[in-house]
């Protein structure tokens, strides 16, 4: 580990990180196939009349389609879950390793950024991927606003699948509490499938932010930096217990050597080397158990050794034991 300096320890830990998401086949799907299909649908199959509502974060009455609506819910909803899947499978599977690595010597600071590196740039590319999407479909007021509200919205997810998979133990578990999370978070915040989705209740959920932020990028000239401000104490939030989780996971088990004091341990191997000294047998004598082990043996031991060696000498010789 010393001969490399902290940006090698830390690039090489990004490239394996980035190098595990792109083997999980099943990740690759979902963004090259679940994005596209989601969004999609959720534009084609909801009737394209317009849902009037009031934005929350601006106060203002916002009269867009409801496909168009549903689509950035859609999106959100894709973007958060496989990112939320892609850090999870990743921690859960990794665990191992990388406590191996951190008891192997490897700076668990230089894990923990390669980790929120390969975060940021999944987050980045699925966002700016699902953004391109709905690009396709309909024309958003803001398009690189959208594609930071769906960018924050993952890093959260992103967080909170690093945290299950470090404290969860079935990877079915940490699966459906990120389904159920994303589901019930989104839902409430679709005014047509929630109309009391200026809430107070619906405030306190994780990707709260990113949808209002969104919403205001898709069919106003408004930006919301405040809004992204409370997604990031949400990812924030999400980080430190994905900290406290991975500490937790990589820790030192093993017990403790037990060390003796310079003094005694001058003092015993003086004893051991007198000892040893005494012990220097005759020419032509075998030498006895005590003199060929130095150092000294347990008393309950020492009956029974000698009494080994006693009968493996008397039945060389042939003789009787007395």
């Amino acid at each position: 580990m010393k001969g490399h300096g902290h940006a090698g320890l830390f690039v090489t830990a990004t490239r394996y990180a980035l190098a595990e998401h792109l083997r999980n086949r099943f990740a690759m799907v979902l963004i090259a196939g679940f994005i596209p299909l989601w969004t999609t649908l959720a534009y084609l199959s909801i009737p394209s009349t317009r849902t009037r509502f009031q934005l929350s974060a601006t106060k203002d009455i916002l009269t867009p389609t409801g496909n168009q609506l549903t689509e950035i819910t859609g999106a959100l909803n894709a973007v958060t879950l496989i990112i939320g899947f892609m850090m999870f499978a990743s921690a859960f599977a990794g665990g191992n390793f990388d406590r191996r690595l951190a008891l192997a010597g490897y700076p668990r600071a230089h894990l923990l950024l390669a980790k929120i590196t390969s975060l940021a740039l999944a987050s980045g590319a699925v966002a700016a991927y699902a953004t391109a999407l709905t690009y396709l479909l309909w024309t958003p007021e803001q398009p690189l606003y959208l594609a930071t509200a769906l960018f924050s919205a993952a890093m959260t997810y992103g967080a909170i699948g690093v945290a299950l998979g470090s404290l969860l133990r079935k990877e079915v578990e940490g699966m459906f509490t990120i389904v159920m999370i994303s589901v019930i978070d989104l839902a409430l915040q679709n005014p047509i499938a929630n109309s009391g989705s200026d809430s107070p209740v619906v405030r306190l959920l994780p990707s709260y932010g990113a949808m209002q932020a969104s919403t205001a990028a898709g069919f106003s000239t408004t930006a919301l930096p405040s809004y992204l401000g409370i997604q990031l104490l949400w990812f924030t939030a999400a980080a430190l217990i994905s900290l406290a989780a991975f500490h937790r996971r990589t820790r030192n088990t093993l017990p403790t050597r037990t060390r003796i004091p310079h003094s005694q341990h001058t003092k015993f191997s003086a004893a051991d080397s007198e000892h040893a000294g005494s012990a220097t047998t005759a020419p032509g004598r075998e030498a006895s158990v005590t003199e060929r082990c130095p150092v000294s043996l347990p008393t309950s031991r020492k009956p029974a050794l000698l009494h080994r060696r006693r009968t493996q000498n008397v039945a060389g010789r042939g003789e009787d034991l007395p």
